[in-house]
């Protein structure tokens, strides 16, 4: 039910306005307010702390809603299931009630800022540096491809409180954007797809935050963290390729069965039948293991090993099907009004971000 509520939402207040959203790179902050007026925003937020009161599947539901109708241009995946996630598990008391009701109505829009222009899979190479002066923490430095950048009012930081330490050295600060002397927005990110969705750069030039915005308490506790959050996000990236995968064989089906070629439909072509028949293959085991991990997440039993088979694998299916869905489409499947070619320019980005697929494999291995 939740995710038909959020299909109509997403339909007449995203979806409709898909153009002039791609034309200016962000959604208008109206919609956020309207998601969370309707209860779409964190969801597995506790009610006491102003969430839906659900479980992470609810969160999920919403997600999949929107990867259903091929839109990528509201950010709710990294709002919802991953910075409001940050301040829930690792947040004090008066942090939770400061932030996490803001987040859940849409009055505060959230974004992580883990990558940098050096790097981006190897967080233990971050050069931004968040030194503490007294009661503040004084931070330098610039990160990029952030998601939700241009738009944010609260930022988890990934910096370095004492650079001398590596990992250990590593935390994460609660940045509100409002009245930040030093914070400064770069541009929104010109992409190859997700054109409607914000991504940008953020350069923080002696930047002062409370030294009480410190998630955990205690510094260096960051790289422990973010390697706890990042399984449920790789989930998320998951979720959003199944269902992906699925729309682009739902469209590509109705597409053959009405396409006429050399007097009869393309469906009537055995090698169409069969392409077709490997991707509704691929899509079905692609489904099967994400609700088995779904299932292991629910109850506190996915490790990070087999997020991060999910998040390669599935997404690997996702480009794999997309692509062949595109070659039955033909001509029209390289057109942008056609919603297949948005699905096919918006994919790719799935086996890069969340940690490049590269990096899961040797995740995998090293369990191995």
């Amino acid at each position: 039910m939740l995710g038909e509520v959020a299909g109509k939402f997403l339909t007449n207040e995203v979806v409709a306005h898909r153009e002039r959203w791609e034309a200016q790179q962000h959604v208008d902050r109206e919609v956020w307010r309207k998601a969370g007026g309707l209860g779409l925003l964190c969801c597995s937020v506790p009610a006491e702390y102003g969430g839906g009161g659900g479980t992470f599947a609810h969160d999920l539901a919403v997600i999949e809603a929107q990867a259903t109708l091929g839109d990528s241009a509201l950010g709710l995946g990294v709002h919802s299931a991953i910075v409001a996630h940050y301040i829930l598990a690792y947040g004090t008391e008066k942090q939770r009630r400061r932030w996490l009701p803001k987040l859940a109505t849409g009055e505060m829009v959230g974004a992580v800022a883990m990558t940098e222009p050096s790097g981006g899979s190897d967080l233990k190479a971050i050069k931004t540096k968040a030194l503490r002066e007294g009661d503040t923490y004084v931070v330098d430095g610039a990160k990029t491809f952030i998601s939700n950048g241009h738009l944010a009012d609260l930022i988890v930081l990934v910096a370095k409180t004492n650079p001398a330490a590596g990992t250990k050295g590593i935390s994460l600060l609660v940045v509100e954007t409002e009245d930040c002397p030093g914070f400064v927005r770069g541009r929104i990110l010109d992409k190859v797809g997700q054109h409607g969705a914000d991504t940008s750069e953020l350069f923080f030039e002696g930047v002062r935050v409370p030294a009480d915005h410190l998630l955990g308490g205690s510094e260096g506790q960051g790289f422990g963290q973010l390697m706890s959050q990042l399984a449920q996000e790789r989930l998320v990236i998951g979720t959003a390729a199944v269902a992906m995968t699925e729309a682009a064989l739902t469209m590509t089906v109705e597409y053959a069965k009405s396409r006429a070629a050399f007097g009869q439909t393309l469906w009537d072509l055995q090698h169409t039948k069969f392409a077709l028949a490997e991707c509704a293959t691929q899509a079905h085991a692609a489904r099967v293991f994400l609700d088995s991990c779904i299932e292991r997440h629910l109850v506190g039993t996915l490790d990070t090993t087999t997020a991060a088979m999910a998040k390669w694998w599935l997404t690997e299916q996702q480009c794999q099907v997309v692509d062949r869905c595109v070659q039955v489409f033909g001509g029209y499947g390289y057109m942008r009004e056609y919603p297949i070619a948005r699905l096919y320019e918006d994919s790719r980005v799935q086996k890069i971000y969340g940690g490049s697929n590269e990096v899961m494999k040797d995740l995998i291995a090293r369990s191995l």
